[in-house]
């Protein structure tokens, strides 16, 4: 990082003068930095900006027909220095299309014609839109004339598409129930050190979003129940009266309240009896809506104080069908998570209204929804909820490039879910799913792309993708916590999230935050877990013994700067355990020399290395047996 000093000189005056930079900084990075964006302190600079949309957008779907219409006005504001003479419009659903780059095979199901647009107005003038043309994820539009600093631009676009067959982030759940993601038109990302986001979206990465203001119109037949991102506006409208009660019963409910049962729905006594009926949702300074719709779906409510200091109530909704016996659960899961989390880690109180777990195919998290899977085991169940709500810090309280940079949100996402999980089910438990879930993939994986450096762009990794956005950084934000230790860690983690709140920070930002805010230079552990080709592999290089105790000589074969507890056993059965913060790699990150002395009167039996849920690639030179 550039670190300022403060040089004393001898009139008292204050210099400030610049370390050198030690971690790699690629030159698009730099030139935010130079321009002013960014602040080497790890603060958005004085200059940051970021471009902002309001969007007014209504769908009409008409089950079991899977054609969906939409109409939508953009207004976009550009907050940049430049003058933008066209925008880069994002069509995630061009990922049906055949002939699309996709990572993964797939199936005739889910292959459609996209998103097709039928008119496209830009301040009030058509464009001509070759739908033929677009397709790719992205298209660039010219603009009548340049959009200015300071100004905006307003687009106006109809447009339809087929839901997809086959389900995963998106498409039909059930010939009645569905699920819409990414399934509007919009304008990408223009930021400050890469300008358009351009970068292909191919079914296996995720996504990159400003900040938005939405609000969102879905019309569906009478007897089609609508959960979606934002504050359901007009409930009293489409909701028969005894299920809006029960709705606003919920709020300030600790119990599951059966909003709707499968009977009730199938006899038609929830929604409005009008043909169709018309849901209203809005929402501020959030980075996406998604939209789940079925006939047939249980839905359940309850809620939770996120936020101790005022009493602030979030909602706990679930939608699911009388397959589902996984959700039945959810909301009390998703209670206990969101109240978790709020008050734990990270610590800062959940941010939204509400939070629905609708059951889908997906395991994916969305702003304010979950979309996830029938496990048919409720234990795995709830993990797989608490790490997608889990993400409503990492990447929806912070706008994370999940494109680029996919670490800065799952490998947060996967450290709350192990710190949940271990209040939850015990340390044990929550150690070895953790490591057979996460790492033992990795560890035991010889394979060179496999230790890939984690800072590696996620958009253009083929291979290692799950232990780079996962595992890897996951156990360096653990490794972290553990070295400065809980108070301090929480400290410069709250102090990373306040500043960026809202906006887009990059790993640079993570980095010289958490150093600026912790008073600690950190610059040698950020470049050992994010810049190198480390693994986990500690090795017992020599143990010399003393009059009084033993020095043992700890190699670090595999390289990363991970925790470790030194374990003396005795012959009576014993144990002494001495745990090593990763401080001890600071100086040399080669090896490290640990002494203890032995307790007296008692013969060592051995002494071992244990890395606990940082697997050790080579355990056969982690234990020390003393000649007899």
């Amino acid at each position: 990082m550039i670190k300022k000093i403060l040089l004393t000189a001898a009139c008292g005056i204050l210099i400030l003068q610049l370390q050198a930079q030690s971690l790699y900084l690629p030159r698009d990075i730099k030139k935010a930095y130079d321009n002013g964006t960014r602040s080497a302190d790890g603060k958005p600079g004085s200059k940051y900006w970021q471009n902002h949309g309001r969007y007014n957008i209504s769908v009409m779907l008409a089950p079991p027909a899977s054609l969906v219409k939409g109409v939508e006005t953009i207004t976009y504001f550009n907050n940049s220095p430049d003058t933008l003479k066209s925008l880069n419009m994002k069509l995630i659903l061009n990922i049906h299309r055949p002939g699309a780059a996709r990572m993964g095979t797939t199936g005739p199901d889910y292959l459609t014609d996209g998103i097709q647009i039928d008119t496209f107005l830009i301040s009030g003038q058509q464009r001509k839109w070759d739908n033929n043309a677009a397709s790719s994820t992205n298209q660039m539009v010219a603009l009548p004339k340049p959009l200015m600093p300071h100004d905006s631009v307003q687009l106006n676009i109809s447009w339809h598409f087929d839901v997809s067959k086959q389900s995963g982030r998106e498409g039909m759940i059930d010939s009645t129930s569905f699920y819409l993601a990414y399934f509007y038109p919009r304008v990408s990302v223009y930021d400050d050190y890469n300008g358009w986001d351009r970068v292909q979206f191919v079914d296996a990465q995720e996504f990159y979003n400003d900040f938005n203001d939405y609000t969102l119109n879905v019309t569906v037949p009478k007897n089609y129940v609508v959960w979606a991102t934002g504050t359901l506006q007009n409930a009293g409208k489409v909701l028969q009266k005894d299920i809006a009660k029960r709705l606003q019963k919920s709020f300030t409910s600790d119990s599951t309240i059966h909003i709707a049962t499968a009977e009730e729905m199938a006899a038609g006594k929830v929604t409005a009896q009008n043909a169709t009926n018309t849901w209203t949702w809005t929402s501020a300074n959030i980075s996406d809506v998604a939209v789940g719709i079925s006939n047939h779906y249980i839905w359940d409510a309850g809620s939770v104080v996120v936020d101790k200091a005022t009493g602030r109530r979030s909602s706990m909704q679930a939608a699911y069908s009388v397959k589902g016996t996984d959700f039945k659960q959810s909301v009390q899961y998703g209670r206990n998570a969101l109240s978790w989390f709020s008050s734990n880690w990270p610590g800062v109180p959940y941010p939204f209204p509400k939070m629905t777990a609708f059951q889908g195919f997906a395991d994916m998290e969305y702003p304010m929804m979950v979309n996830d899977s029938q496990m048919g085991d409720p234990g795995f169940a709830q993990l797989v909820q608490d790490h997608e709500i889990a993400h409503t810090w990492f990447p929806f309280y912070m706008g994370i490039n999940e494109t680029r940079y996919a670490f800065m949100d799952e490998g947060w996402a996967t450290t709350f879910e192990y710190l949940i999980g271990t209040a939850e089910k015990g340390k044990e438990k929550a150690d070895e799913f953790y490591k057979q879930f996460r790492i033992n993939g990795w560890i035991r994986n010889r394979s060179s792309n496999q230790d890939i450096p984690t800072i590696t762009q996620t958009s253009e990794l083929t291979t290692g993708y799950g232990n780079n956005a996962y595992g890897k950084p996951s156990l360096s934000y653990l490794a972290l916590k553990d070295m400065l230790g809980d108070e301090l860690f929480k400290k410069a983690l709250h102090g990373y999230m306040d500043r960026w709140h809202g906006k887009h920070p990059i790993p640079w930002d993570y980095f010289n935050s958490m150093s600026n805010v912790s008073g600690r230079d950190l610059t040698w552990f950020f470049n050992n877990w994010f810049f190198t080709n480390n693994y986990d592999d500690l090795a017992i290089k020599n143990v010399v013994t003393g009059k009084d105790g033993y020095t043992i000589t700890v190699a670090n074969v595999g390289g990363f700067a991970i925790p470790f507890d030194v374990v003396a056993e005795y012959a009576d059965g014993t144990r002494k355990t001495f745990h090593q913060t990763p401080a001890v790699w600071e100086k040399n990150q080669k090896e490290t020399l640990f002494t203890f002395t032995a307790e007296r009167g008692k013969s060592l039996k051995s002494i071992t290395l244990d890395n606990g849920i940082y697997m050790d690639a080579n355990t056969g030179d982690n234990t020390w047996l003393p000649k007899k």
